[in-house]
């Protein structure tokens, strides 16, 4: 098997899987209990989320864990517009965010609130002076992702956090869910930032929300004192506990998979343009990560699912859309014609992928279009 869609998810590391095995015999204690077993359970907890704190270089208390990414994202965005809409109903966002930020904000503007959106440019970003023509006075959230999540394209997150703070009622979040561990995230810049531990070897149903001490949200989950009063309900301690080693070893490897990376993102953009009918869609500058490409002689479901047979796994778009068979919607925002955003694919890739692999994949593309009769 190829697994080009790391993306989507990625494995899990054996020492992370190994611990986990080991908290869920040993440390299922409700980390909330006063006796011992709950005490004990609980400091390793906090322990854990000591040292993701110090290894981000934030307030311990800035931390908060939750369920993933997309929990992360709604507690960010409607927990902040509700606390805070005494300020301002004016709120930002991207055309080319994930759906846990844009279905967000849907939400928002069904309960009255002004949504605006931000376009991305023909390189996939959206740029400071695009921020600065629509934030307003009584805007009180941005929300713009560090990297996209079908292109790659890297948005400029420290200039745009600039903007925001030029106004004082207004705060920045940012999904770094495609960023983080693979290139410098400028945290103390941000004011909400969210990711996922299974985009980076660890385990699903473990995301983070980074929330400045400042920064107000109102509760989405009601009923407990767990995550400093913000998301009731009985922590997953052992999950929460493999947070930190998880971190930490994405950490340390960071430079090394990001070299290796980007030699296999290299090596197939030379050789996938010389295939008649192909197109790199990502930007010269994007997260080696991901890579978009499309052929004109095959549609993507066609494509992934001829791929699928060859044992090779790709995206068509970002997998919490890609049950809808419609064009991609930030190819059609960055310019690019139907054809092309109906004809695309996603690799993404990780520190386990090779050069070999990637040799392959060319050759496998080449047999499928031939398999079609189609040229190359």
């Amino acid at each position: 098997m190829i697994y080009f869609d790391n993306s989507s998810t990625t494995s899990v590391r054996a020492e992370v899987s190994r611990i986990y095995a080991q908290l869920i015999q040993e440390a299922y204690a409700n980390p909330d209990a006063m006796h011992t077993p709950g005490r004990e359970v609980s400091k390793m907890m906090e322990t854990s989320r000591k040292k993701i704190a110090e290894m981000l270089k934030v307030a311990y208390e800035e931390v908060l864990f939750t369920s993933s990414a997309s929990e992360s994202n709604s507690l960010a965005i409607i927990g902040y517009c509700l606390a805070n809409s005494h300020r301002g109903k004016h709120i930002l966002l991207s055309n080319a965010e994930h759906a846990s930020v844009s279905h967000s904000f849907e939400w928002l503007q069904s309960m009255g609130f002004e949504v605006e959106y931000l376009s991305i440019d023909a390189s996939g970003k959206v740029t400071p002076q695009e921020l600065k023509n629509k934030i307003r006075k009584d805007t009180i959230l941005v929300s713009c992702m560090h990297v996209n999540n079908e292109m790659g394209a890297i948005n400029p997150i420290d200039e745009l956090a600039d903007v925001v703070h030029t106004h004082p009622t207004c705060v920045f979040h940012c999904d770094c869910v495609q960023s983080f561990s693979k290139i410098d995230i400028p945290f103390e810049k941000l004011d909400l930032a969210t990711f996922s531990m299974h985009k980076i070897h660890g385990l699903k149903g473990s995301g983070i929300l980074i929330k400045k001490k400042k920064v107000q949200l109102m509760p989405l989950i009601q009923g407990g004192q767990q995550e400093f009063g913000l998301r009731g309900g009985t922590s997953n301690a052992p999950v929460n506990i493999c947070a930190a080693k998880t971190i930490r070893l994405a950490l340390q490897e960071q430079k090394a998979s990001y070299d290796k990376v980007q030699k296999i993102n290299q090596y197939l953009r030379k050789e996938l343009v010389k295939i008649p009918g192909a197109h790199i869609n990502s930007p010269e500058d994007a997260i080696p990560y991901i890579l978009n490409v499309s052929f004109d002689q095959i549609t993507s479901e066609v494509l992934l699912n001829a791929l699928n047979q060859k044992g090779v796994c790709v995206s068509a778009k970002s997998t919490c859309s890609s049950h809808s068979k419609h064009a991609s919607a930030i190819l059609l925002h960055m310019g690019y014609d139907e054809k092309i955003a109906t004809h695309m694919i996603r690799l993404s890739f990780d520190k386990d992928n090779t050069i070999e692999q990637a040799k392959e994949f060319i050759e496998i593309c080449k047999e499928i279009l031939k398999s079609y009769g189609l040229q190359i």
